[in-house]
């Protein structure tokens, strides 16, 4: 069984690097970068919005009537994937194998993927659905109503609900399971036993208790690993200049290039960036569109904000205690044993199971995250309970054991491949029909400038595409 597991996962990362190489590299950049040009910078220039709308981001009237789902929500939902197994042991993944440059090219995907980030969202605020929980949407939902392709959209919503419900929740439980070993010595059986069973609780509890849990687990999580990560780095503060300067060394180094390292480097700091904060794989307009608001592109700045909490912040927390530590030199020492062994280094024995309870609430959080990006396309292509149920059981059960029990090489290379897939089906759409997220922030912007505090918008604004939009009519 070993030989043939080994075989499949060398014939997956053959693959991988002729996708990542060749394709998605250069498409997500040059994406990011048109994106950004178009919005004029619209990541940069808007920071201050932004952090206003989150900040007011709470149970939305309109009309009197309180929204199904909150922006605020939404946000978390959207950080809990966002804020997991990527930001512990993906970056230390990304360390172990592209050296300490590959943080900087995180660093760029996350600044020039947040606009694209913010393209994505509001084009799936735009073309969202009305549902009797909430509203629905996503790039499934765009890509039928605005690039009218029917075989498209459904293959998007196969290889969205494969890579987030059941590869990349394969990952999490891989890390969880991990961790616990490393810092308590537990079975992975047992571990991944446990949570299976809590895991399919909610999972069946829908999204609305998806939200609730993910609005307390988010923040308690991500500001407590920060604030540990600011002491450790405040305690070694003399080493930042040092740090900082084998990052970029490492980058750009001549070193790296005359060894032909320059290009792992950069594909590992691209495809671990990109599991991390999720900028153009399509997976957060499918929550951004359940938000209630009164115009999309206040949703689309929400999630672009997403990006930067994730990489700029909690990766770069990760990344700062590995450097400082000096351990990603160490041979076979990689994934979340690489966090740990680092953390330990900094304040003793108390670290392994800090990171061990840590990436229990950041993965488990991006589990039940995972989960409903695959409901919400399923729901796109059938209304079959049974098929339904099916899913909740595989994604709730069946591949949280599956990744509790193979190797780590295996598990992420299964979803850097769903990934791959993925971002190019999302990218290809969100290329085509980015110019109504254009129009849609020249309006928002427009708004602003006449005083208008929350700016709003109906369908009939864009009576060339009114027909495509379920929504906006009140």
């Amino acid at each position: 069984m070993s030989d043939i597991t080994t075989a499949i996962n060398d014939i997956i990362t053959s693959i991988n690097d002729a996708l990542w190489t060749y394709l998605l590299i250069g498409a997500l950049v040059l994406c990011g970068l048109w994106f950004t040009v178009k919005t004029k910078g619209v990541q940069f220039r808007m920071i201050g919005e932004m952090l206003r709308l989150l900040g007011d981001g709470g149970k939305e009237k309109l009309n009197n009537k309180h929204s199904h789902i909150s922006s605020f929500e939404a946000f978390a939902v959207s950080v809990a994937t966002r804020v997991g197994t990527g930001n512990l042991a993906g970056v230390a993944t990304a360390i172990a194998i592209g050296g300490p440059g590959a943080v900087f090219w995180m660093w760029v995907i996350a600044l020039i993927g947040s606009a694209t980030a913010f393209v994505e969202s509001t084009l799936g605020q735009l073309y969202k659905q009305r549902h009797k929980e909430s509203f629905i949407g996503g790039p499934a939902y765009y890509i039928k109503r605005g690039l009218h392709c029917r075989w498209m959209s459904v293959l998007f919503a196969i290889l969205i609900t494969v890579t987030f419900g059941l590869s990349y929740n394969s990952i999490q439980s891989n890390t969880i399971c991990d961790a616990m070993h490393t810092a308590f010595g537990w079975s992975p059986v047992w571990v991944g036993a446990v949570l299976t069973a809590i895991a399919l609780y909610i999972v069946f509890g829908g999204i609305h208790r998806i939200a609730h849990v993910s609005s307390v687990l988010v923040p308690v999580m991500a500001i407590g690993y920060f604030i540990l990560a600011v002491v450790i780095i405040v305690m070694n503060i003399g080493e930042i200049p040092h740090v900082m300067k084998v990052i970029v060394t490492n980058a750009f180094g001549f070193e790296q290039m005359a060894g032909g390292g320059l290009g792992a480097t950069m594909m590992n700091g691209v495809k671990r960036g990109l599991f991390s904060n999720e900028a153009g794989e399509g997976s957060a307009p499918n929550v951004a569109a359940t938000a209630t608001t009164s115009h999309p592109v206040k949703q689309g700045l929400i999630q672009a904000l997403g990006v930067f909490t994730d990489t700029l912040l909690v990766c770069s927390c990760t990344a700062f205690i590995i450097l400082i530590s000096g351990l990603y030199t160490t041979p076979d020492l990689n994934g979340i044993a690489l966090t740990q062994d680092a953390l330990q280094s900094e304040i003793g024995g108390f670290g392994p199971v800090f990171i061990a309870i840590a990436i229990l609430l950041f993965a488990f959080s991006s589990i039940i995250g995972n989960y409903y990006y695959g409901e919400a396309n399923i729901r796109f292509m059938t209304q079959s309970r049974t098929v339904m149920t099916i899913y909740r059981l595989l994604s709730g059960g069946v591949v949280i054991m599956f990744g509790a029990l193979m190797s780590l090489q295996l598990v992420w290379n299964i979803g850097d491949l769903c990934m791959a897939l993925l971002t190019a089906c999302n990218l290809i759409a969100i290329v085509a029909l980015g110019r109504y997220a254009f129009r849609l922030l020249d309006d928002y912007r427009r708004q602003k400038r006449q005083g208008i505090k929350e700016p709003t918008f109906h369908r009939s604004q864009m009576p060339d595409i009114e027909t495509d939009i379920d929504c906006w009519d009140e």
